[in-house]
């Protein structure tokens, strides 16, 4: 084989691009990958990066003793503002915008959920295990491959869209032998059409880097004939207000702005990350920030998929949780035990899906952590199962491997 033959298309790309790309100010550009798919549902895969604090996300304010473990920088219930949702469990002020998603049965939580990871708590491996879905924390970059990508090599007459990468990096729940496309939002190619003929004359005798760079252009020209967001009509215009007017930054919408503009069109399956979750210190204010950020992306999917948002349901995943008792500095530290958000039409809300272990000193993992209850795969199958009509055998055995869905219910309508 030769070099060129081996050269990674990724690598070209990233390099034609060189000729004439702009990309945001942001140096924390977080790659979108998508892949089309054969059926009419979408699903949407968000890592949360850092373990999002569920106990502070979903507060568990029924149990007698969660407010001796919270309360002195971090309130809980009534105090800190949070909004009842089942007498038992009330949902932290930052994400008061999506209560109508709540009230109109399109937002559900499961909670005390964690990947099969325990005890070492390093972010990386966490990480890792939540997008690779194993039980074992995956070696060597080579040959891991994430969930998500297991799912697309499982569906019978699957046709993605060709291999396409722009951006930072990989996300492993994507990464596999099933290709799907990648773009790092707030990158565009600006190449002249002086560039374009040079591009099609070095390359056009090479098909392998011929049609890498035919592939470039044409999903360039696809974003730049979707145009402005105010001109695909009244859903969409109040997008663009959205991201005008958002206070938190707008990497997070433009991120959601092209998953929309994609998922209204061919693409069926979406993936992509939220940071800001490691919240050692200060997490009064930090978690508020990150969660903003999270309510409004999952806003701004509802509002720009229109009608699609019926066919949808996005997961909101974390690699794990955090302690149960906050610390010194008014935060809290790694841990086990967590929540997972579903939103979407598709999803079957108005509820806390759970098997509440207990905050009591006997009923904590090691003595700290909220106690696992649940697989946290096991939510992700259940709602590919119910969505995507994925078998049980193939969800435990090729997808993630190992897995027992017993005892979980309905997630999808």
């Amino acid at each position: 084989m030769t070099r060129k033959a081996t050269f990674d298309r990724r690598r070209f790309l990233l390099t034609g691009a060189a000729l004439g790309c702009t990309a945001a100010a942001s140096p924390f550009m977080t790659p979108v990958s998508l892949a089309a798919a054969p059926w009419d549902m979408r699903l949407v895969v968000i890592i949360l990066r850092g373990g999002m604090d569920g106990l502070d996300v979903v507060q568990p304010y029924g149990d007698p003793a969660f407010a001796g473990l919270r309360g002195n920088a971090l309130k809980v219930g009534e105090a800190a503002g949070a909004a009842d949702l089942d007498g038992f469990f009330a949902l932290h002020p930052a994400l008061a915008p999506l209560m109508p998603l709540w009230a109109a049965g399109e937002l559900s939580f499961a909670h005390a959920v964690s990947t099969p990871y325990r005890d070492k708590r390093s972010h990386f491996d966490g990480q890792d295990l939540l997008e690779a879905g194993t039980a074992d924390v995956p070696g060597g970059a080579a040959g891991r491959d994430g969930w998500l990508n297991r799912m697309l090599q499982a569906v019978p007459g699957l046709e993605p869209e060709t291999a396409y990468a722009i951006g930072r990096e990989d996300l492993l729940i994507l990464k596999g032998t099933a290709p799907v496309a990648n773009w790092a939002p707030g990158t565009r190619l600006a190449l002249s059409p002086q560039a374009e003929l040079l591009l099609n004359r070095i390359y056009e005798q090479d098909p392998l880097f011929h049609a890498a760079s035919e592939e470039a252009l044409r999903l360039t020209g696809e974003l730049a004939a979707a145009g402005s967001l105010e001109d695909a009509g009244p859903d969409m215009a109040a997008m663009q207000s959205m991201m005008e007017a958002a206070t938190t930054g707008g990497g997070h919408l433009r991120v959601a702005e092209f998953a929309v503009n994609r998922l209204r069109a061919d693409t069926r399956v979406a993936a992509f990350s939220i940071n800001g979750w490691d919240t050692h210190r200060g997490q009064s204010q930090g978690l508020g920030r990150a969660l903003a950020q999270l309510s409004d992306t999952i806003l701004a999917l509802k509002l720009g998929l229109g009608p699609v948002w019926g066919k949808t349901a996005v997961l909101a995943m974390t690699e794990f949780g955090r302690t149960a008792r906050e610390n010194g500095t008014g935060g809290t530290d790694h841990g086990t035990g967590g929540a997972m958000l579903m939103a979407g039409g598709a999803v079957r809300g108005g509820l806390v899906h759970r098997d509440w272990p207990g905050m009591g000193e006997g009923d904590l993992y090691a003595g700290r952590d909220l106690m696992p209850t649940a697989d946290v795969r096991s939510y992700a199958a259940a709602a590919m199962r119910e969505l995507l009509g994925l078998d049980r055998a193939t969800l435990e055995d090729a997808i993630f491997p190992g897995l027992d869905m017993s005892g979980i219910g309905k997630v999808i309508l």
